[in-house]
């Protein structure tokens, strides 16, 4: 049985939560730095313990001006601190959800940054206990694997990829497919070579992105699963 991740970008306060959570099986909830309040986490996390989805850290910098998207120089000390603060508010909401942490996912600028900042990408290990990592291929992949923590890779289907592989910044011509055909065909295409499949909550039409996304990946042979 072929099975893959469906997750999204949750409680960020700019989609519909809880039509995404009806489609997708892990959320990644923004944990208050970037987006998001203790609130908004703990609607979240009930929504996800009644679906069954599985529930991740979507950890960032301290940004909530430019949603996290700005890369910041941060001390590897005052990281790792803001990563546990964050990791710690999301497990003590989840668990009153009756649910657990079960990843950690980088968000935007942080994102990035730690595909090939091994100072960052540690500040970011060392902050998130023993969490599995779902992110691309880079410094935080490495150090995750040597510490034996498990990792998930996961692709883009609704962002453009550049010759190297990795994701065209944002603003760049075709660095975000708006199309559902498009977004579809991504996701076919990635479904064999990743973990887990990852739709932006903040998309225009990203509920109805999911759906087709989902449909057509069942269609294909697909099971999905959670993290």
């Amino acid at each position: 049985m072929a099975t893959i991740d469906l997750n999204a970008d949750l409680g960020e306060e700019v989609t519909d939560d809880a039509a995404l959570l009806a489609v997708v099986t892990s959320a990644n909830v923004a944990c208050g730095y970037h987006a998001g309040t203790p609130a908004i986490m703990r609607a979240v996390c009930d929504e996800a313990v009644l679906r069954g989805v599985s529930v991740g850290a979507q950890v960032s910098y301290d940004d909530r001006e430019n949603f996290g998207r700005v890369a910041r120089d941060v001390a590897g000390d005052v990281l790792r601190e803001q990563v546990a603060d964050q990791v710690g508010t999301l497990s003590e909401i989840a668990a009153a959800a009756g649910t657990t942490v079960r990843y950690i996912k980088p968000h935007g600028a942080l994102y990035h940054r730690v595909l090939d900042d091994p100072e960052q990408a540690r500040a970011v290990l060392d902050g998130s206990g023993r969490l599995p990592v779902l992110g691309m291929p880079g410094e935080l992949w490495r150090l995750a694997t040597e510490a034996g923590r498990r990792t998930w890779c996961e692709g883009f289907p609704d962002r453009g990829y550049a010759a190297d592989g990795r994701l065209l910044p944002r603003g760049k011509p075709g660095a975000v497919l708006e199309e559902t055909d498009a977004i579809v065909s991504a996701a076919l295409r990635l479904a064999g070579g990743v973990d887990s499949l990852c739709l932006h909550g903040d998309s225009p039409g990203a509920v109805a992105h999911a759906v087709a996304v989902r449909e057509a990946l069942e269609a294909d042979g697909w099971t999905l699963v959670g993290l």
